[in-house]
Formats: C-alpha cells, structure tokens, sequence
C-alpha cells in the first residue's frame, strides 16, 4: 500500500535553507539573515544585491557554447533558486524563452534522458493504477492550481518522445510563472508515462521512462480518468493543461473533460487563440475583414483543426452564418484537398471537407485563392518558393503563418518568406526568427507563439476559480492580444506585442477572461469591483 510522506513542522534552518529552491537567496542573504537563519559561515562574505546575482547568472549562461548546455544551466538555476531563475526569464524573456521552450525545449526531450541531473515533475505510470490519489500526496506542495500534463507522444513536431516529454510540462510551467505570475508551488508537472513505440528510446539504456510498447484503448482511458479523478479529490482548484497528446486522443481527452472539469488543450485551443489574433491584427494591414478572408491549412491535426475551430467562432460572431463560415476554411494534408467522400478522414476533419474534387496542394491554391496560408505540419520547406509566390500573386500582402515548432520543422523561413514574397509578406512562425532586412526594409517577424495567450488564459481562469474554460473565454484573449499590437510593430510587419510586454498581456488576457466567466456564471467567487486589481495582486513577484 502507498502511504504519504509527513511534512516537518519545524522550519528550515542553516544549509537546509540553502538546499531549498524557494527559500535560498545565495548570496543575497544580508546580515542580519544570515545571523537569525543560521547561515554564517555557510556563505562567501560577499553580499550580493539581486541585479549583481542576475548579471552573474546572465554572464555564466552567455558563456555555454550551445544551447543545450544553456538549457541545463537554467534548470540547474530554477533547481537551487527559483526566484532569481524566473527574475532571469522575466527580464530577459527574448533571450531566455527560446531556452527554455522552444526551439530548444525540443532538444531537451531528445535528450533528456542523457542531461538528467535531478528530478522534476511528478511520474504516473500503469504500476500506479489503484493508488494515484495516495502517490499525489507525496507531491509536496498543498495548494497546486496549474497543472500540465503530456503522454510524451506527440513532442512538438517530433513524435513520440515517451518520457523524454517532461521537459514540455516543466518549461511551460516555468512561463506561467515567468509570463503571468502564476506561483511556483501553485505548479504541477505531470508526465502519464504509458510507454513508447519509439523503439530507439526503449534501446537506449539511459532511457528513463517505462520500457513497453504504449498502454491504448480502454487501458489508456482508465488510466487517465483515474488521474483526472485524483486531481480533483487531491487539488480541487487546479486547472488541468493537457499537452502535446496524439490528435485523436487531444481531441477525445477534451471532449470527455471540458465540460466536466476545469481544462483545456493548449496544442488545439491556445494555438487557435494565437493563430486567430495574429489573423485579426494583420487585417489592420491589408483593410480587409475577417469574414472576407479565405484561410487555408496545410496540415490537418489537432493545431489546425484547433486553429479552424475557433476561426470558425469568430466568423459567425463576426455575423457568417455556420455554413458560409466553414465554406471559408480550407484543409491540405499528404493526401491532398481534404474534401468529401475522401476514405480515412478524421471525426474533427469531416465539418471541413468541401464538396469539390480531390486536387494536391499547389492545384487547391489556385482554385481556394486564400488570403491566408496557416502551416500545422511539422514538416519543414512545405511552404517551398513556388507557393509562396503563388500567395503573392494572389494578395498585394500575403498573410503566411508557418507555425511548426521547433524551428527546424518550420514550413518556410522568415527571410524566404520575404524574399520570395518581394517584402510583401506578413510572417508568423511558432518558433523565433530574428529580424529580416530586406531591399533596405527592417522586417520583426510575428513569433506565434501560444506562452502569449496560455499564462493568461490560466491566471484568470484559477484567479475566478473558474468551473470549466469556455470558447468565448479563447475569443475574448484572441480579441485582446489583437488590440495590444501597436501601428509601429505592424509597420514592421509584426502582428505581436513584443515579448517583452508579456506580462502586460497576460495579464489583460487574463482580466478578460475572469470577466467573461463571470458574465457566463462560471466564475466560483464573487466579482470584485476591481478585476485587475485582483488579479495583479495575485501575481508572483521574483523578486527578493
């Protein structure tokens, strides 16, 4: 039988300070601390003010020669002082972030088995099925309110990773603290390790994860309702984040739960919030409305079947009706135009099959002539110069999101966006590209990425106690993160806020999100008259 570990009563005293994360301030101990904490002698005499710790840590950080040893160095740093590691990310979010999430998130589950130091994050696997509730009192931290959770299957564009995964719950965990505020110890990452199908993992003998072909069908299911169900018994206030699941168990893991228990997936509902308002501010750069826009998908997964979802919400708010909506949303996968009487469409694919002809890629451009060019695929140079070309002959500014993540998997590049487009271009990608000069013109690409609507929709989400997480809610922080691009970044092509304004976003995303819960009477507590003042003071600050 599991049983659960007691916490101490006494408070931490001396070097056990020093081993605590959440306690430790390393050198910035003053005096007088370090006389009343039993630290004297257990530091260098050297006290160190938080800007002088931060400066240090950057220096030591820009010395690593790869990024991956950038990766570890940080992880290392959020391990021993978690207050200067999120006051490093925060204050330095266009350098760090990059590190911590992707691109190089992506390498990091690559190899995480190989760069493991200590552990992280919280493990379920099938020996624990019948005990999840009683394991989750090991975890030591009383009132968790974020959790992300990922089967290790679908790792950004590289597959099925098993366990390697965690490093994607414990980075975007990191940005909700880092981009909202939300507290450390409030944060949960959860790894449901099922096994792998990835037989080079299961060869590796420094693989860490459960060495078995993956759990599926009934078996997968129980085990995840038993998790979900030990969630809400142990942590009856937490939001539940799934991430990077295979697209049929993303799609039938949200049907089951987003009715049922505060939840989204950030892979299909975050990314359609970004996409959406990098769609609606781009339509301040070409005059025209949404709801005359033809969009296309290259890819049709759960990101861009997500992506479309929302689209589609947001044509009818705009006053389409459902089907005139989706007569403007178009899919292209391996096999070509996703298109009626097709064998092997998915459930989520059929509301989006058009009854037209099957054609490939390049045929299906010439007859949609869409506005937009969303790539979902995971498949890199897929937006190759022909059809980028072909999207500036059709449009005087052809709007080109290639949103696959990492960077590597990216379906065009910034700079072959612009000069296949001749500057016309306005890009977005999933991943960061630096700025792009093209014919004497600065170009500042859109990063499309989902840490400026995920951190917020959270904070407001658990700030309200929200019971479950609407559609509108997703709506409302694609309208806010629209509004908050200036006429300067759009001159420069970017339909963004820089990230340096992140916490400025999130924090906006996330009164709006509150509001419309308590508009929807979803919201557990009672309005306050002044929601962002709520909401603010609620936010983590890093510093000492």
């Amino acid at each position: 039988m599991v049983t659960a570990m007691k916490q101490s009563s006494v408070p931490p005293h001396g070097f056990e300070i020093l081993k605590n994360p959440e306690l430790n301030k390393g050198t910035a101990f003053t005096e007088e601390e370090r006389d009343q904490l039993g630290l004297r002698g257990l530091l260098p005499a050297g006290i160190s003010d938080p800007d002088v710790q931060e400066a240090r840590a950057l220096a030591n950080l820009r010395r690593k020669a790869f990024d991956i040893e950038r990766y570890v160095f940080l992880l290392a740093l959020q391990g021993r002082n978690e207050r200067l590691f999120h006051r490093l990310v925060l204050n330095n979010i266009d350098e760090i972030m990059p590190l911590i999430y992707t691109p190089t998130v992506g390498q990091a589950c690559q190899e995480f088995a190989h760069i493991f130091r200590q552990p992280r994050g919280f493990y379920i696997t099938p020996n624990d099925r019948g005990y999840m509730y009683e394991i989750m009192q090991h975890w030591p931290d009383q009132d968790v309110r974020m959790i992300v959770v990922t089967d290790g299957e679908r790792i950004l564009g590289l597959g099925d990773l098993g366990a390697n995964g965690m490093g994607i719950p414990i980075g975007k965990l990191a940005l909700y603290t880092a981009c909202a505020g939300i507290h450390p110890n409030q944060c949960m990452p959860v790894m449901l390790d099922v096994g792998t199908n990835n037989e080079q993992l299961r060869n590796d003998p420094l693989y860490l994860g459960v060495n078995r072909r993956r759990l599926g069908g009934d078996e997968y299911d129980s085990l995840v309702d038993e998790f979900v169900n030990a969630v809400q018994k142990r942590f009856p206030d937490a939001l539940i984040q799934f991430e990077d699941f295979l697209t049929p168990n993303a799609y039938a893991l949200l049907q089951r739960y987003r009715d049922k228990v505060l939840c989204f997936n950030d892979d299909i509902q975050g990314t359609a919030a970004v996409a959406l308002a990098g769609v609606q501010a781009s339509t301040r750069l070409t005059g025209k409305k949404l709801e005359d826009l033809q969009i296309m998908f290259l890819g049709a997964g759960s990101a861009a079947t997500g992506i479309a979802d929302l689209i589609h919400a947001a044509l009818c708010e705009a006053g389409l009706d459902q089907h005139d909506a989706r007569k403007r949303l178009w899919f292209v996968d391996r096999s070509g135009l996703v298109v009626k009487g097709r064998d092997g469409l998915a459930p989520h694919n059929l509301a989006y099959a058009h009854d037209v002809p099957n054609m490939p890629f390049d045929e299906a451009m010439r007859k949609v002539e869409p506005s937009v060019l969303i790539g979902a695929t995971g498949a890199p140079g897929t937006f190759t110069e022909e059809i980028v070309r072909m999207m500036a002959a059709i449009n005087e500014r052809p709007l080109i999101f290639a949103l696959s993540n990492p960077t590597s998997r990216a379906e065009c590049t910034a700079e072959q966006a612009y000069q296949w487009s001749d500057g016309r271009a306005i890009f977005a990608s999933g991943s960061p590209f630096g700025a792009v000069t093209y014919a004497g013109q600065k170009f500042r690409p859109g990063q499309g990425n989902n840490a400026y609507v995920f951190p917020g929709i959270g904070l407001g989400a658990i700030a309200c106690r929200a019971l479950t997480i609407s559609d509108e809610m997703f709506l409302e922080a694609a309208r806010v993160l629209s509004e908050q691009v200036s006429e300067q970044e759009l001159a420069a092509g970017a339909v963004y806020p820089p990230l340096a304004d992140i916490r400025k976003v999130s924090l906006n995303i996330a009164i709006a999100v509150a509001d419309m819960a308590w508009q929807q009477g979803l919201a557990q507590i009672e309005r306050p008259a002044d929601i962002a003042q709520m909401i603010a003071k609620q936010m983590y600050d890093p510093n000492y």
